[in-house]
C-alpha cells in the first residue's frame, strides 16, 4: 500500500479522497492556490503545498506547478480526483517518469477513451452497439451532408476532443448543418485546440444512462450497476439517481456487460464510467468512456455498500479486486442533488461568503461538501458547493427523504439552486420516471 498519497485536486472530491486514505492508514498531501490557503482540503490533510495564484490556468491546471509539488512531497501516489488534471495523459505519463503511481488508468487508456472517435472504434471493434453515424471524422462540410443523408435527420455534430457540450450543434435539415458545422469546428478549435468532427444521428427521446466500473491490474473488471443521469441543463448534469427508473434487470444485465466488455477492451485498471444513450424501447448505443472517477459516484456507493475510492486506491496500489461480478448487489434507491452557488432562477455564478450554514442529517442522508460557515465563494472554479446524497428502500422513500433533506439544508450568504431541486422533485413528468434529457427544458418553460 501506498505510504504517501497527494490529491491534485480541490473542494470536495479532494476531501473525499483525503479521508478515504485516511482509513487505509495512508498520509496525505494537499495541493492549493493562494485562495485556498484556507480550505478544508488543506486543513485537514497532513501536509499542504501552495501551487500558485487564484486561477485554475495558473495553479490546479499548470502542470509544471503541481509536478514540482508531487516531487517536493515525496509522495509514492498522486490521485487526481476529477476535472482539472484528471483526464490528462501528459499528467498520468510525468507521474510514471517521476516514479509515483497515478491513481487511474494509465496514459495509454486515457488516450484511446479520450478521443471519441478512437473509443467508438475500439468499442466497435468489442460488439458494443453505437449510434449510426460517421466512420471517422469529418473533413469537410460536403462529407458531413453525405454522411447526414445517409442516417438520415436530425444529426448531431460533436468534437472529438470535446466536452461538457462544447463544439456539440444539432442540425435538423441540410440548411442547418452548414452552419453548424462551422461553429461546431470553431467553437472546438477555441475550447480543445482541436477542431475535428464527427456525426451520430440524433437518438429521439433520448435517455442518459452511465454504468460505473472498476478494473484490477489482474484483468478482472465488474461493473456496480447504472446510474440515471438524464437531468441536464446544458449538457452538465444537475440531479442523479441509481438504479435507472428505465432500466430492467434483462436491461440492466446487458448494459453492464456492455460496459464491462468497453473496459476489457482496453485492459482497464481502475475506477471508470462507461456512458450510453437510451430510447425508450431500452435500446442503448455507447458514448463515450469516462476514465476517472466521476462526481454522482456516491449514489452507487450507497446502493452497493461498496467505497470506490478506496478500491480504485487499493486497485492501483497493485491489489487485486475483492469481490466478483455475483458479489456486487443492488440495494435500495439513491438520489444526488448537485447544490451549485447558483441564481435557482438564471442559473447565474453566485461567489461571495457564506455566512450561514447547516447540512441535513438523518438516516440515509449524506452529504459531500467542502463548504462551512464564512466559507468564500471564489469565482475562479466550479460553482459546486455540495452533493446532497439520500437513500432509500425504493424511488418514493429516496424522494421523500431528499425533500426533507433539501427543506433543512441552510446556505446563507449565497443563492444556491437548492429551491430549484425542491421544484424538480414535486414535479409530475419526474415523479413518473418517465423523462429524458429534455426534462429540464421543459420543467423551465413550466414554471
Amino acid at each position: 500500500m501506498f505510504k504517501k498519497v497527494l490529491i491534485a485536486n480541490r473542494g470536495e472530491i479532494a476531501l473525499r479522497v483525503i479521508r478515504a486514505c485516511k482509513e487505509l492508514g495512508i498520509e496525505t498531501v494537499s495541493v492549493h492556490s493562494t485562495a485556498d490557503a484556507n480550505s478544508l482540503h488543506v486543513r485537514f490533510a497532513d501536509h499542504s503545498i501552495c501551487i500558485g495564484p487564484p486561477q485554475a490556468t495558473a495553479s490546479y491546471l499548470h502542470l509544471p506547478a503541481v509536478m514540482s509539488a508531487i516531487e517536493l512531497s515525496g509522495a509514492d501516489a498522486v490521485h487526481p480526483g476529477y476535472g482539472f488534471l484528471a483526464e490528462n495523459a501528459e499528467f498520468a505519463r510525468d507521474c510514471a517518469r517521476l516514479g509515483v503511481t497515478f491513481i487511474g488508468p494509465s496514459p495509454e487508456q486515457i488516450e484511446q477513451m479520450g478521443d471519441k472517435a478512437t473509443a467508438k472504434a475500439t468499442v466497435k471493434a468489442a460488439g458494443i452497439p453505437l449510434v449510426p453515424g460517421s466512420d471517422g471524422l469529418l473533413s469537410s462540410v460536403e462529407e458531413a451532408a453525405l454522411v447526414a443523408e445517409q442516417i438520415g435527420y436530425p444529426v448531431l455534430l460533436k468534437a472529438t476532443a470535446g466536452g461538457g457540450g462544447k463544439g456539440m450543434r444539432i442540425a435538423n435539415d441540410a440548411e442547418a448543418l452548414a452552419s453548424a458545422f462551422t461553429v461546431a469546428q470553431s467553437e472546438a478549435l477555441a475550447c480543445f485546440g482541436n477542431g475535428d468532427l464527427y456525426m451520430e444521428k440524433m437518438v429521439v427521446q433520448p435517455r442518459h444512462i452511465e454504468v460505473q466500473v472498476m478494473g484490477d491490474q489482474f484483468g478482472n473488471v465488474v461493473h456496480f450497476g447504472e446510474r440515471e443521469c438524464s437531468l441536464q441543463r446544458r449538457h452538465q448534469k444537475v440531479l442523479e439517481e441509481a438504479p435507472s427508473p428505465l432500466v430492467d434487470e434483462e436491461m440492466r444485465t446487458s448494459i453492464g456487460q456492455a460496459a464491462v466488455d468497453a473496459a476489457k477492451a482496453i485492459g482497464y485498471s481502475s475506477a471508470g464510467t462507461v456512458e450510453f444513450l437510451a430510447d425508450p424501447d431500452r435500446n442503448f448505443y455507447f458514448i463515450e468512456m469516462n476514465t476517472r472517477i466521476q462526481v454522482e459516484h456516491p449514489i452507487t456507493e450507497m446502493i452497493t455498500g461498496v467505497d470506490l475510492v478506496k478500491t480504485m486506491i487499493r486497485s492501483a496500489a497493485g491489489e487485486p479486486l475483492p469481490f466478483k461480478q455475483e458479489d456486487i448487489e443492488l440495494k435500495g434507491h439513491a438520489i444526488e442533488c448537485r447544490i451549485n452557488a447558483e441564481d435557482p432562477a438564471t442559473f447565474a455564478p453566485s461567489p461571495g461568503n457564506i455566512t450561514g450554514y447547516h447540512e441535513p442529517g438523518g438516516y440515509g442522508v449524506r452529504v459531500d461538501s467542502w463548504v462551512h460557515d464564512r466559507a468564500k465563494i471564489l469565482p475562479f472554479y466550479d460553482s459546486l458547493l455540495a452533493k446532497l446524497v439520500t437513500w432509500g428502500e425504493n424511488r418514493e422513500e429516496a424522494i421523500r427523504r431528499m425533500r426533507w433533506a433539501l427543506d433543512e439544508y441552510v446556505i446563507e450568504g449565497v443563492k444556491t439552486t437548492v429551491p430549484f431541486h425542491q421544484g424538480v422533485l414535486k414535479d409530475e413528468e419526474f415523479l413518473s420516471g418517465t423523462f429524458d434529457t429534455g426534462f429540464i427544458a421543459r420543467y423551465l418553460e413550466r414554471q
